[in-house]
Parts: structure tokens; C-alpha cells; sequence
């Protein structure tokens, strides 16, 4: 789910069950058929399986993408059923004629089945159309590299089908440096998506507006709160960093605010990864008024290939099945280096592999290289 150009999608199966889904499938009913019968003709007479026939179309509406599947495994199924009884004598016994109308009453319920899954799906590819133009807008693609830095982004949503979520990223080019935001959004679902948009929509303007970065998480600060209404006990969690530009001058220093956010993580070669976290803590950003938000810089130096990794909790509360913590500072020191899609393959391959291939939030990592 690595991407430098767009933001990952996760597939989930659209509906039915998932042997509906595999290309072996819809052979699956006509194994059913065969087997049935020729259990059926290795029998004594007066060992009667014939009702069981009523599972074959039953079974092809599981598997079936099409309405006409049920009704052509329902139809060679009822003819089975009249050629086995012709074949004992019992074409008129009330025991045959049971067996056709179980055969009739699944092939029909099959095809409400197969119809209603069908329509399922299209509603579904419409509700995913929608959700990928409000990405685009929202979570728009990040370049490979802008400015100065490399630059490279994973997202997951913790939906099934969801493309966004109450994690939040954007990374612009300024006159002072290149800025990247990160951000976490309190809840779910529409209102997470709409307190999502107003932070990064205040961030697009106030990055290129603002020379000092708590002046654009301090306007970020007035636009939310502006925006959330009145009583509501939202919040948002962010990191603003800042990477020079070599017109920034030799003695320039990356910055970085926090707001109750997860420290970014400095990789340098050879080196344990070092949080950037300011000495006094900030709370999230709804916490406190606008004019009381007053965030300290974090000055720190920066060196050819050093990288930062900017993340939501959805990656360090990752747990596995005995309950433990994701332990992102111990897992990147042993393949930090390299390129940052490489990392957040490895990354996310590694966070995935911790929680046995699910994850129950929102999760997302930008990776930033300075390579000036």
C-alpha cells in the first residue's frame, strides 16, 4: 500500500462470500451435481438423497455473479433429479416431486440473491468513486520530491472500504522551507473527514503566509475553532515540520511543533532514531482557545540524508495478539536507511505482520529525506 504518487486503496470483497471472488469458483456447483448424483446412483433404491440436490443452486448463488447462474445449475439439477427418478420408477412419488420444488425454491431465491448482490455492488463502486474524489481533495498525491526532500507516504484507513479518515497529511513547498503536516482527528466518519479538511485547508494557506510555524498551527488553531461548533469535544492532534531550503542559508535547522501528536522520529545513518518532541508539551489543538495557543519551536540540525518519519498513533498502538504495543523506535533503527519508499514498505509490511494483517485505526507515516 506504499505510494509516492497517490494514496493506497485496501480491497475488501463487495459482497457474497469469498469463494465468489476466486476463479475456481463457479466450477464449484458442477463438483457439487456430479458428486451428488453418482452418490445418489452407487446407493441402494431405498436410500433416498435426492432432496440434497437442492444445494447445487443454492451453492451457485453463493458463488455466482450473474442471475442466469442459479437458473442454469437449477435447471440441469431439476433434469438429474427426473432422470434419476425415471431410472427408479419413481417419477410421480410425492419424495420426487418434494425435491423439485426445494430445487424451484432455491434456484428462485438464488436469483433475489444473486440480483440483490449485484445492485450491492454497483452502490458500493459509486460510494468508492466518491470516497476517491474526496481523497483527491483531501489526502491529495505527494510528489516523489519537492524542494529539497525525498518524500514518501502510507495510509490506511481502518474501514474496510474507506479511502479517508480522521489521519490527516500534507506536505507544501514554501519560500521558507519545505512544510509537512501530520495530523490525528478525534472520531470517525463524517465529522473526522470535515474537521480533517478545515486543518489542512488552513495549513495550504497559513504555510506560505507565516515565517515562524507556531504562527500557521496558531492559525490552523483559529480555523478549527471556527468551524467545530459550539460545546463539541473535538480535538485535533498535529506536528508542523519544517525543512530548510539550502537559499535558507548553512546555519538553517529543521523545525518542528507538536500538539499533543506522536514525536516525529529523526533517522540519521548509523544512529538510534531521535524523537523531535519540544521540552514543554502542547495540548491538541480544540483544547485550549486559539489565543492560548502558543506552541514552541523545536531548532534542530539537519544533515545531507537525514530523514524524519512523521506518523499517527494508529502505528505505535498497533498490538498484536498478546496485547503489546507496536515498538516503531526499535524496528526502524535495524532498516532506517535506504529510500523512503523502501522504509515504509518495510514499515508497513512490519506493522501489518505485529498485528496479524488488521489494524483497528487509522494509520498513516510520512517519510522526509533532505537531500538538498
Amino acid at each position: 500500500m506504499l505510494c509516492t504518487g497517490d494514496v493506497p486503496a485496501r480491497h475488501a470483497p463487495a459482497g457474497g462470500v469469498v469463494l465468489s471472488r476466486r476463479a475456481w469458483a463457479p466450477f464449484l456447483p458442477w463438483a457439487l451435481l456430479v458428486v451428488l448424483v453418482a452418490v445418489d446412483a452407487a446407493l441402494p433404491v431405498w436410500v433416498v438423497i435426492a432432496p440434497a440436490l437442492a444445494a447445487v443452486p443454492a451453492l451457485a448463488a453463493a458463488v455466482g455473479r450473474r442471475v442466469w447462474y442459479p437458473v442454469q445449475l437449477g435447471l440441469v439439477t431439476a433434469a438429474a433429479s427426473f432422470i434419476d427418478a425415471f431410472r427408479t420408477d419413481e417419477v410421480l412419488l410425492a419424495s420426487h416431486l418434494a425435491t423439485l420444488d426445494a430445487v424451484a425454491l432455491t434456484t428462485v431465491i438464488g436469483c433475489a440473491t444473486v440480483w440483490a448482490r449485484a445492485r450491492q455492488d454497483r452502490e458500493l463502486a459509486q460510494v468508492r468513486v466518491t470516497a476517491e474524489v474526496a481523497q483527491q481533495v483531501l489526502l491529495r498525491p505527494l510528489p516523489a520530491r519537492l524542494g529539497p526532500a525525498r518524500i514518501a507516504v502510507d495510509y490506511s484507513a481502518a474501514a474496510a472500504y474507506a479511502r479517508i479518515g480522521g489521519d490527516l497529511y500534507d506536505v507544501v513547498l514554501t519560500r521558507w522551507g519545505v512544510r509537512a503536516l501530520i495530523g490525528d482527528v478525534r472520531g470517525k466518519g463524517l465529522p473526522a473527514v470535515a474537521a480533517a479538511s478545515v486543518v489542512l485547508g488552513a495549513f495550504r494557506e497559513a504555510a506560505h503566509d507565516e515565517h515562524c510555524p507556531a504562527e500557521v498551527v496558531r492559525r490552523i488553531a483559529v480555523s478549527l475553532n471556527r468551524s467545530l461548533p459550539p460545546g463539541t469535544e473535538e480535538f485535533v492532534t498535529l506536528a508542523v515540520l519544517c525543512l530548510p531550503t539550502p537559499q535558507c542559508g548553512t546555519s538553517a535547522a529543521l523545525q518542528v511543533v507538536n500538539c499533543g501528536h506522536p514525536a516525529p522520529l529523526l533517522l540519521q545513518p548509523g544512529r538510534a532514531p531521535v524523537p523531535l518532541d519540544p521540552p514543554d508539551p502542547v495540548p491538541p489543538l480544540g483544547v485550549l482557545p486559539p489565543e492560548d495557543v502558543r506552541p514552541p519551536v523545536l531548532h534542530h540540525p539537519v544533515r545531507q540524508g537525514d530523514a524524519v518519519l512523521l506518523y499517527t498513533d494508529g502505528i505505535t498502538e498497533a498490538r498484536d495478539g498478546a496485547g503489546r504495543f507496536y515498538p516503531l523506535p526499535e524496528r526502524l533503527a535495524t532498516w532506517q536507511a535506504g529510500d523512503p519508499e523502501h522504509v515504509l514498505s518495510r514499515l508497513h509490511a512490519d506493522v501489518r505482520a505485529h498485528t496479524g494483517g488488521s489494524l483497528h485505526d487509522d494509520a498513516a507515516a510520512l517519510l522526509l529525506r533532505y537531500e538538498p
